[in-house]
């Protein structure tokens, strides 16, 4: 015990004398691990603290207060009693010691044992004994960090002492100009108000030394390392100027005051804290203030120069016209939302009615705000505005005119709309029922387009309130809409019909079930009149445009599962009378309905009854058709169905698929259950027009019939979008086919359909022995064709291999690793190196038609990230091994792999890769050189220093590309150039009247968007190294 008494005081000794403030810590640990108490130390303390010298006992507080600063949380009650009985009579020494007492009382305020009624005396003596602001920044920190404290642990004592505690705080912060210390003592401002203290007499001081800072003028240092923003202090003092209703009388005139400011920042921040405060006030703490805030928020929105300005003020508005319809009507009082909307009334309703609409939307979009606020003054605002808007509707006769009171109606609607408080709420828009019909009605029968378009708008808003279309209305809307269809010939407005039609038919499905299908039908299917043979072109051309408007319609009205039993029957007649040659439609019309019956199964309510409509009848009836279309062949004609065709064929494979990913597992397993046995088992009992041949053989290789052999897609698309937890029947068998037909058939698209579908299935198997077997028989057969370079059929198992490999990779199997290391080997292949460069894109692109999540496929997170750090290394050695007339093969590879990785990845790992890249700019290959540029200029922003060691070479390569015969490859090196004019001077300097002169030639160039880019870059670099430039 006497050696632990010896170093204590020897630990004391050399700090205090010695000035070793290690010692501090080394005392905290002997504290900690019990070798001597707190007050042990008090005691060896003695002659330290009881010293003469001033600078003696700060020092021997400090050392002190750093202990208790590690060791609080060990403390009794009445150690910390002594302690603070010591630290509140410290207070009263000299100023030098007065930053270490801080500093262990905060430590005290952290005690979980803190003596009843300490708290308060801490304060009374902190509060009478210092004077904070005359503290330096770290103490004065130390005093609010203090407050904090107890506010959180202490808070019933410190309420306690009622007004005294927020009188102290507000000596306290008074004058405090640190961005860090006023972030808390705003923190502190907020508690007092938040938690209820007692603010007596004294709110009007504690508004008057918070709002002093209003609004903040903050801009911090560049390399401020405290990371303190304006938008911190700004949130901070917001919250407690907003928080009490006992600041309103004192707010609102500052906030008026700030309003009349020049300054932007702070007209804008003006605006939001009254936004904020309207959620705390009252419509009495408002009445006074009512007509100065209308008359600055009116301003604001009609002479505003800033959007975001006029924004804030009208969201400003809305908060205050909700704040008012709050109030709670007495006999006796007066109607603060009834006389603020007069205000409003008066001094926006009668622009509505001038002859230019000068100030209409300011006007309105004042009214609009209000009006959203809430369902009363909506009622308000609504009565005294719509007479107005309607009579001049009527009254005016000019399009432009028209479509701007429309567009403000439309407005109004939606406004409504958005403070309505519920859906079934009866419209308070329905005594203008009939005039918001007419209005509608009268601008869908003028010529001028944008008025369409606008009434499309209110149309589909009007249908959205209970009550205010009736059934013939919504009759006599359809009748527009379709006419607007079939007739009108500008884009944009049969793109807004198309929208609305099919907003509508979600909410009134049954007329578009019974006049709008039945009308586009009869118009897809009739034939254009044969004409003069002047007008045939014409005539086929706008009839070809309304087929693919009514098209697009039949899809976007078909979201109720009602709907879309009548319209997907139309859309299979367009394909049967296609393939049967009773209609001439093109095989472009075609692909558009299997488009638009893709959009049909994304965007349908998932519903029993939906499901049964695509299993029962569109996918076997596609799948119908299509074998039909294969069997038949040439016509005696000569004609040939578009069913036969890969874009549609491809297009069917889309709806098939999307079908099936959205299909309920029951469903979908009875699908694949067909599939299968379709191909496999020749059976099409389950097909409608069953009139098939008894022996198909779908998946045999077929050397004269390539149309049957390409039926293999359907099958992808049916199986291969199943869920994982689907089982595909027979699904040895079928691999074994598939990988057969993958290897053996002639035609691409049915051994790359093929190929993919195995892929597809691979891709889903469960891991396992037979899956690892299945893979090495596979890779096998693969590479003992791909080895035999008198093979015939060595593209066929290069495409079964890049897809497999695709496949396993997704789902990082470890055989993956054989087989792209084998597309490493196939890149010096004399035959196969171009197509194996090209598979690389291949494996890190995503697929549109298999092996995506939206088909339920294995993918796994960072794959393309994974897949480069484990074979860039490869690439490179290969790249350099490989004969000079190989080596494109590896640059083209390194492009498609770096160019489909994330931009953040590119930027990191492409320095590694630079002296590659700087080849790949030379290669011939255009499509080589636009993917490497694409991945350069990411970097180019802010290059590495390896890329600065490389600017000879780079500025080579670059100024060459600028003259490229290829104009998006022009387009992206004059964008890298341009980026380089960003870096050092002196670093870029000697390349300037090179660059200059390089860039005079595509100045001329004959494509706009080169010019355009030349210019810019141009002009960059021009002010390189000049006087007041770069």
């Amino acid at each position: 015990m006497a050696a632990d008494s010896s170093l204590l005081l020897s630990l004391v000794e050399e700090f205090v004398s010695g000035l070793q403030d290690s010692k501090a810590k080394d005392t905290a640990t002997g504290v900690k691990d019990g070798q001597f108490t707190v007050l042990q130390l008090v005691e060896a303390l003695g002659l330290s603290l009881t010293s003469s010298q001033p600078h003696t006992r700060a020092r021997g507080v400090q050392l002190l207060s750093e202990v208790l600063h590690e060791c609080y949380g060990n403390l009794t009650e009445r150690e910390v009693e002594v302690l603070i009985a010591f630290y509140e009579n410290r207070l009263k020494d000299h100023y030098v010691i007065t930053p270490s007492v801080l500093q262990g009382l905060r430590a005290l305020t952290k005690c979980a044992a803190l003596p009843p009624g300490s708290a308060v005396s801490m304060l009374r003596s902190l509060f009478q004994d210092v004077h904070v602001q005359s503290l330096m920044l770290a103490e004065r920190s130390c005093v609010y960090s203090m407050l904090i404290n107890l506010m959180e642990t202490r808070e019933a004592e410190l309420k306690g002492l009622g007004a005294d505690f927020v009188f102290g705080f507000v000596q306290s912060m008074d004058g405090e100009r640190d961005p860090r210390n006023l972030l808390l003592a705003f923190q502190i401002a907020k508690s007092i108000i938040h938690r209820g203290y007692d603010l007596g007499k004294f709110t009007e001081e504690l508004f008057e030394v918070t709002s002093c800072y209003f609004p903040i003028d903050f801009t911090p240092p560049s390399n401020d390392p405290h990371g303190i923003t304006k938008d911190d202090l700004i949130e901070a003092l917001r919250a407690v100027l907003s928080g009490t209703p006992k600041f309103a009388e004192f707010v609102l005139p500052l906030i008026i005051e700030k309003l009349d400011s020049d300054v932007q920042s702070a007209k804008l921040d003006s605006l939001q804290t009254l936004t904020s405060c309207m959620s705390q006030y009252e419509h009495k703490d408002l009445a006074e203030f009512l007509e100065g805030l209308w008359t600055s928020l009116r301003r604001e929105v009609f002479q505003t120069s800033s959007e975001r300005i006029e924004c804030a003020g009208l969201a400003a508005l809305t908060a205050l016209t909700s704040c008012l319809s709050r109030s709670v009507l007495n006999s006796d009082s007066e109607d603060s939302l009834s006389t603020f909307l007069v205000l409003v009334l008066t001094d926006c309703k009668h622009h509505l009615c001038e002859p230019d609409l000068k100030l209409v939307w300011p006007s309105a979009k004042l009214l609009q705000a209000a009006c959203s606020a809430s369902s009363r003054a909506s009622h308000i605002i609504t009565a005294a505005v719509m007479p107005a808007l309607v009579e001049q509707y009527s009254s005016r006769t000019q399009c432009s005119h028209r479509r701007t009171l429309l567009e403000v109606v439309l407005r109004f609607i939606e406004s409504v709309t958005s403070s309505q408080s519920s859906e079934n709420e009866e419209s308070m828009f329905l005594a203008f029922r009939q005039s918001l019909c007419d209005m509608v009605f009268s601008a869908l029968l003028e010529t001028n387009s944008s008025l369409q378009i606008t009434a499309t708008s209110m149309l589909t808003s009007l249908a959205q309130q209970t009550g205010l279309l009736l059934d013939a209305d919504i009759e006599l809307a359809v009748d527009h809409l379709t006419r607007l269809l079939l007739t009108e010939e500008d884009e944009k407005v049969s793109v807004a019909v198309v929208d609305c039609a099919g907003a509508l038919a979600e909410l009134h499905p049954t007329i578009f079930i019974t006049k709008f299908i039945p009308r586009l039908k009869k118009e897809m299917f009739s034939e254009p009149m044969d004409q003069d043979n002047n007008r045939e072109a014409s005539e086929q051309h706008s009839h070809h445009a309304v087929r693919k408007q009514c098209l697009s319609a039949l899809a976007a009205v078909s979201i109720r599962p009602s709907v879309v039993q009548e319209s997907t029957p139309v859309l299979l007649e367009v394909l049967s009378s296609a393939h049967a040659g009773s209609v001439g439609f093109s095989v472009e019309e075609v692909v558009l309905a299997c488009r638009s019956l893709q959009k049909i199964a994304e965007q349908v309510q998932d519903t029993e009854e939906t499901g049964q409509c695509f299993h029962e009848l569109i996918i076997p009836r596609l799948l119908s058709l299509a074998l039909q279309a294969a069997l038949q062949g040439e016509g005696s004609s000569g004609r040939r169905s578009p069913l036969v065709e890969e874009v549609v064929l491809s297009a069917v494979v889309s709806v098939i698929s999307t079908s099936c990913s959205r299909l309920q597992p029951k469903l979908a397993g009875q699908t694949a259950a067909r599939a299968v046995s379709l191909f496999l088992d020749d059976d099409v009992s389950f097909l409608p027009d069953n009139s098939f041949p008894s022996h198909i053989q779908l998946l045999k290789p077929q050397r004269e019939s390539w149309s049957q052999s390409q039926m293999v897609c359907l099958l992808m698309g049916c199986v291969c979008s199943l869920p994982r937890s689907v089982a595909v029947p027979q699904i040895d068998q079928l691999l074994s086919q598939l990988e057969e037909m993958s290897c053996t058939c002639n035609h691409p698209l049915a051994y790359t359909s093929a190929a993919k579908c195995f892929a597809g299935l691979i891709n889903k198997q469960s891991q396992g022995d037979s899956l690892d077997s299945l893979i090495q028989r596979t890779m096998k057969r693969v590479c003992g064709e791909l080895d035999s370079t008198s093979s015939p059929a060595r593209t066929q198992a290069f495409t079964l291999m890049i897809w497999v490999a695709k496949g396993l990779l997704l789902r990082y199997h470890p055989m993956s690793t054989a087989l792209t290391d084998k597309l490493f080997s196939l890149l010096d292949d004399a035959d196969l190196g171009a197509m194996a460069a090209e598979g690389f894109s291949l494996l890190m692109s995503d697929s549109a038609e298999v092996l995506n999540r939206g088909c339920h496929a294995d993918v796994r997170i960072m794959y393309r990230q994974r897949f480069f750090s484990e074979n860039s290394a490869k690439l490179v050695q290969g790249f350099n091994a490989a004969p000079q007339e190989k080596k494109s093969n590896y640059l083209k590879a390194l492009s498609n792999i770096v160019n489909k990785l994330p931009k953040q990845v590119q930027i990191t790992e492409l320095p590694a890769l630079l002296s590659l890249l700087l080849e790949a700019l030379s290669c011939p290959d255009q499509g080589v050189q636009l993917s490497t540029l694409s991945c350069l200029e990411p970097v180019l922003i802010d290059p590495p220093p390896a890329l600065i060691q490389q600017l000879e070479a780079l500025f080579s390569r670059l100024l060459a590309l600028v003259s490229s015969p290829t104009m998006s490859v022009k387009i992206t090196s004059l964008r890298c150039i341009h980026a380089l004019s960003h870096l050092p001077t002196h670093e870029i300097f000697p390349f300037r009247a090179r660059v200059l002169r390089a860039l005079a030639r595509p100045l001329d160039d004959k494509k706009r968007r080169v010019r355009s880019e030349a210019v810019l870059a141009r002009g960059e670099w021009y002010l390189v190294g000049s006087p007041g430039g770069r």
